[in-house]
């Protein structure tokens, strides 16, 4: 999916221009920390706020291992992140794996598009990750509570929630 038409934000004005860019150095950055949660005694610490998706692409069958941060939430973990490519490789009904320094672990995924939701999780997700939330152009509001015409422009520009359950 793409990101969204541009429309006027019924939460107001955003406090902030939105996701961040990806920079060229992501890549690199990425390769870090995915060596950074392979390391027993470090992993623990990293692994805090961090996971590798093994995700499986639909035509080649190559794995892009991917390092999020998420946010636990009622026995699920949650993932906000813009709507890359990698993205349209998870599918409800494919079950994908995870790992943070220890064994993989089996997921049902699935990623969360429609203003609602992503409204909805991606304010449960700021709460819980400041540094997640700034990184996806989301402010906060005096009393702390993640600014809601914020979450909705990043939306607009993209952004989605994927929503990891254990496999059963």
């Amino acid at each position: 999916m793409t990101a969204q038409p541009p429309e006027t934000n019924p939460f107001g004005i955003p406090t902030t221009t939105g996701p961040q860019p990806i920079r060229s150095s992501q890549g690199t950055l990425n390769k870090f920390i995915r060596v950074l949660l392979r390391v027993p005694v470090l992993s623990g610490v990293v692994g805090k706020r961090l996971v590798i998706l093994h995700v499986v692409g639909r035509k080649t069958g190559k794995v892009y291992d991917v390092p999020l941060a998420y946010t636990r939430h009622e026995g699920e973990l949650l993932i906000g992140t813009a709507n890359h490519p990698w993205v349209r490789n998870i599918r409800k009904d494919v079950p994908l794996e995870i790992s943070a320094g220890g064994p993989r672990r089996t997921m049902d995924a699935e990623v969360h598009t429609d203003s609602e939701s992503v409204m909805r999780l991606y304010e449960i997700v700021a709460r819980d990750n400041a540094r997640n939330a700034a990184f996806n152009g989301i402010g906060f509001d005096p009393d702390g509570s993640p600014h809601r015409a914020d979450i909705y422009q990043t939306w607009q520009q993209g952004g989605v929630v994927i929503r990891l359950t254990p496999h059963r």
